[in-house]
């Protein structure tokens, strides 16, 4: 007889005879969420609780001294600290807090301190950060030394070659995280040996790392709880400078202190996605084949490095190549991962050259970029993108048509790659009990991808049970480890591991049974909520009588990581349609349409909807979204949610969401490569409907004009 495969290695089953997964599955924490009963760290109230506030620098660069005194003396304020003095790096640099009894008490203490500043001078832009004599932004100066990769002699030779040349200069803004809650902690510790902090972070267990060391305990004194969270985007790793300082007002009073970041701090101090400056040089040969590259990159991430995957080209495969990288640094604060880091900037300006280049010549841009991209699997994806948004029918597709009336539609293309796997780090705990609950827990967060769901889902699916029969509990250091979300690894890593929890607990289970039912234990199938011998349907037990044979104490496994579940490596492909008016330069998206690969799909409905949140963000970062800081003042100018402008409904187009079925691998976080191509999708589709060939995000209506040569 051959041997039985271990439950522990159970693999997906196959995707038709899926019950529960691959399907589209309603959010288990949605009613939660839309009643308000979800609990977000800003949500927490605990008795005796105080409130805190940051202050922060207002310049760029500027000597810092404090008199904390007045503060002390405003009503209901029970705490005041400093956090720095002297010299201050980058304009938001947190430098006091303040503790009260009520958030207006205490943003009256702020108000009190007096604050001395002596300004220096300082560099908030590229422009600034270069000049000769710029004042010191980077600790060896503001200019990194360059990474270079590949033969510049060589790059150059192959362009000359070239029946098409195009050089030009892309440049992309920082844009913010604009999470819907700040960042920001509840730190309750009442002195003692034992404290509990609220966080609103991407990862539960790196608040142990951080906040033990602040209130002077150890990591097993400490427990981390993330009930629900309002996105992070990257932003949210540690505790920040904000968890800390509530860290040291709570151990100083004894009090839980509540410190949620205003609007205006969350702009200037939690971080941003870098900004970039590119000039590409490129040549193609006459048949379409692109021949030779050299990239000149800046990345603008602030005090910090930004970000750039890599001195290469992106994604498009060239004979001959040569990329150099630096950074620029000035006084903002430090660039931190923002979904993709370093992608969308790369896609944005390769996009941009590749369909220049197509133009050039005058050719297709989608057989174009099939022509120089080497995986099939992305020729399929622009094939189908391409049917979905009307590509066949569409009249002008290797040059803009001439606008009679001013009004133009255009279709653009643009393709994105991205890692997704995941790895060892998430244990998942599963148990049964005799009253027939079942629950898996874990100590992972939920950034709002569905995490909870599932986590359920697979339990179910795994016992034939419908998906509200199984409860996910997560978000609490007590539960059992989870790795931080970051870079779509939790899907990966996370789901994996409760497969294997609930693999190694079927098997349990079904030994437990088939010595009470007299069956062979291979031949128990667990399906529509009952289990049964697959060959004698008369022995069959509904799931509540199935689990009435465990005693008190229930049965329960933990499951591990399972590599050979999961994989890693997926592809993108995306098309936009869009209006311009080239009376006033207005940009209209019609519709846009992606489709990408994640290997087995749990939950189809929240794919679609991480597809169509990438592609809002990436037309929101397109169209709208730009950090303005006076470089002469040194004052951020939309540091706020009125200013700074974020796509509405209004802007938000038609959006299809394909799910690439044809990919039979493991699972595979996806979210993250949304938001890579649209903006490039965007700017191709506005040079496809009016010749305005804009380089410049976000593409706002007088930078169409400029393009169209109508102002100056």
């Amino acid at each position: 007889m051959a041997e039985r495969k271990p439950p522990s290695a159970a693999a997906w089953p196959p995707r038709a005879a899926l019950t529960v997964l691959n399907h589209d599955l309603p959010r288990v924490d949605g009613p939660a969420k839309v009643s308000g009963r979800a609990r977000y760290t800003h949500d927490v109230r605990l008795p005796g609780m105080l409130y805190a506030r940051v202050l922060c620098c207002p310049l760029p660069c500027a000597e810092v001294t404090l008199d904390l005194a007045p503060a002390r003396k405003i009503p209901g304020v029970e705490g005041v600290i400093e956090l720095m003095t002297g010299k201050t790096g980058y304009l938001g640099q947190p430098v006091a807090a303040v503790a009260a009894r009520t958030p207006e008490q205490a943003e009256d203490g702020l108000r009190a301190i007096v604050l001395t500043l002596v300004p220096k001078p300082w560099a908030v832009d590229h422009a600034q950060a270069t000049a000769e004599g710029a004042p010191k932004a980077g600790r060896n100066g503001n200019v990194s030394k360059e990474n270079v990769a590949g033969d510049a002699k060589d790059a150059e030779a192959a362009i000359a070659g070239a029946d098409a040349v195009v050089e030009a200069t892309y440049t992309l803004p920082v844009q913010h995280h604009a999470c819907l809650e700040t960042h920001g902690v509840v730190v309750d510790y009442r002195g003692g040996d034992q404290a509990t902090v609220y966080c609103s972070t991407q990862g539960t267990f790196t608040v142990l790392d951080d906040a033990p060391g602040e209130l002077g305990l150890k990591s097993s004194q400490v427990t981390a709880i993330v009930d629900h969270m309002g996105g992070g985007f990257g932003s949210k790793f540690g505790i920040g400078i904000e968890g800390k300082a509530a860290c040291m007002l709570s151990k100083q009073l004894g009090k839980p202190v509540h410190l949620m970041l205003e609007r205006p701090d969350e702009f200037v101090t939690a971080g941003n996605r870098s900004g970039s400056r590119q000039t590409l040089r490129a040549g193609a040969s006459r048949d379409g084949k692109l021949l030779g590259f050299v990239g000149d990159v800046t990345k603008l991430g602030g005090t910090g490095g930004g970000s750039f995957p890599g001195s290469r080209p992106y994604i498009y495969s060239f004979e001959k190549s040569c990329v150099r990288v630096r950074s620029v640094y000035t006084h903002t604060d430090s660039a931190r991962a923002m979904r993709a880091p370093g992608h969308p900037q790369a896609s944005f300006a390769m996009e941009s050259l590749v369909d220049e280049l197509a133009a050039k010549l005058a050719m297709d841009p989608l057989e174009f970029r099939k022509r120089n991209l080497k995986d099939p699997v992305y020729r399929r994806h622009l094939d189908a993108v391409a049917r979905e948004i009307g590509w066949p029918d569409h009249p002008n597709k290797t040059a803009p048509a001439a606008l009679a009336d001013g009004i133009g539609v255009g279709i653009g293309f643009a393709v994105s790659t991205w890692g997704g796997g995941g790895g060892d780090g998430c244990e998942v705990d599963v148990r049964i009990d005799r009253d027939g609950s079942v629950v898996a827990s874990v100590g992972t967060q939920d950034l709002g991808t569905g995490v909870r769901t599932y986590v359920a889902a697979i339990v179910a699916e795994e016992f034939g049970l419908p998906l509200d029969a199984v409860v996910a509990r997560i978000g609490d250091s007590r539960l059992a480890s989870a790795t931080p979300s970051g870079g779509s690894t939790t899907t990966a890593s996370l789901a994996p591991s409760v497969k294997n929890g609930a693999a190694k607990l079927r098997g349990m289970f079904a030994e437990r049974l088939a010595k009470t039912m007299g069956v062979d234990e291979a031949r128990l199938r667990f399906a529509g909520g009952r289990v049964a011998d697959e060959q004698d349907s008369k022995k069959s037990l509904s799931w509540q009588q199935a689990c009435a044979v465990l005693g008190q104490e229930g049965l329960s496994a933990r499951g591990t990581h399972q590599s050979d579940l999961a994989a890693n490596g997926i592809h993108g492909a995306q098309a936009a349609k869009v209006r311009v008016d080239t009376l006033t330069g207005r940009i209209e998206v019609l519709k846009m349409v992606c489709m990408q690969d994640c290997g087995l799909p749990l939950n189809r409905m929240a794919i679609r909807s991480q597809i169509q949140g990438g592609m809002v963000q990436a037309l929101s970062y397109g169209l709208l979204e730009e950090r303005v800081i006076d470089p002469q003042s040194g004052w951020a100018l939309n540091a706020n949610l009125e200013d700074y402008k974020i796509a509405h409904p209004l802007e938000i187009p038609e959006m299809v969401a394909l799910i690439d079925d044809e990919d039979a691998r493991g699972v595979i976080g996806l979210a993250e490569a949304t938001v890579i191509p649209g903006h490039g999708a965007i700017a191709n589709a506005v040079f496809n409907a009016c010749g305005a060939r804009i380089r410049d995000l976000p593409m706002t209506p007088d930078k169409v004009l400029a393009a169209l040569g109508k102002v100056g």
